[in-house]
């Protein structure tokens, strides 16, 4: 099957991608909306006419976050809600909450390299915790949401996933030491998996998933990987990291999210606005950004065993 390509690139906006897309009486849920990548993409899709819906764990900055979207596209239908993605609790309560179809989903949150092992009251490694169960149980809980109308679902993965596949045996770091760059990993493998495995059991609903890498930017992301005390070989990736700024960031997502060039497409994983190629994580691992999905994050026998272990994991 050929890579799917668009008109955009690396360079282009959130604001390009959606330039002529319509989105009046659409509905959109951001989770993680209120700084970074996530903002930018609720921003975008506000600026083309839907419904906004932001969830984060900060209501006031939420608030506040789309108050601003407000002032800056005039569009009043942008509100907030509490969502901790490693709190089941939190999760339920905004599923029983929603009323409506929902469009576009967007799975934005995430919490990245953590530097000591955290685990959740539940025993789950805090990332993976965060970064896929918690967005697993939100779509799964709104799947009828989704299917009222054909929604979309835009995972929002990393090239941190080619640090680490999904250790099945080993998810919580029992037996192996904790590395919070694998943790991400798998986690961030865990999400591309997540909308490849849509495809086998959501198709026939009508909702079509896929995930991507949104492109690096200065973000509250990064606290832990390059805080203020960060070593001279994290300055140095730091310095020569190829940032962009978060309206670029978001352009990735707003495509999976929104554009009319990929109705109909799922199960794919896209970067710099394009379907990228599977790669081989070991002769990419010294690029700073390399363009690519390893193929373990695609693998079907492990996107059906994640499923499995993660419905368990949620109760769905």
């Amino acid at each position: 099957m050929a890579l799917l390509t668009t008109p955009f690139d690396r360079e282009s906006t959130a604001d390009e991608v959606l330039a002529g897309v319509d989105l009046h009486g659409r509905t959109a849920l951001v989770t993680g909306g209120s700084s970074g990548v996530g903002i930018a993409t609720a921003r975008a899709l506000a600026r083309a006419g839907a419904r906004v819906v932001i969830a984060a764990r900060g209501l006031g900055r939420a608030r506040e976050a789309a108050a601003g979207i407000t002032t800056d596209t005039g569009n009043e239908a942008v509100s907030a809600v509490t969502l901790d993605l490693s709190d089941p609790v939190s999760v339920r309560g905004l599923v029983r909450a929603w009323e409506g179809p929902l469009h576009m989903l967007v799975n934005n949150a995430g919490i990245m390299a953590l530097p000591e092992l955290d685990l959740t009251p539940d025993g789950w490694e805090r990332q993976f915790a965060t970064n896929h169960l918690g967005h697993f149980a939100l779509a799964t809980g709104l799947h009828d949401a989704l299917a009222a109308e054909g929604g979309r679902i835009a995972a929002v993965s990393s090239t941190g996933h080619l640090f680490s596949p999904v250790v099945f045996d080993d998810i919580n770091f029992r037996e192996r030491p904790y590395e919070p760059f694998l943790g991400y990993g798998q986690s961030k493998s865990a999400v591309v998996l997540f909308a490849a495995e849509v495809v086998t059991r959501w198709a026939a609903d009508g909702i079509t998933a896929n995930s991507l890498m949104p492109g690096g930017i200065k973000s509250p992301l990064q606290q832990y990987a390059f805080g203020e005390d960060m070593p001279d070989e994290a300055r140095a990736v730091y310095d020569s990291y190829p940032w962009r700024s978060a309206d670029q960031g978001a352009a990735t997502a707003v495509l999976v999210a929104a554009s009319p060039l990929l109705d109909g497409v799922s199960g794919r994983y896209f970067q710099n606005s394009n379907e990228a190629p599977v790669i081989d994580p070991v002769l990419v691992e010294q690029e700073a950004e390399p363009v690519g999905v390893a193929p373990y994050a695609l693998d079907p026998e492990n996107a059906a065993r994640l499923w499995d272990l993660s419905a368990k994991a949620v109760g769905a």
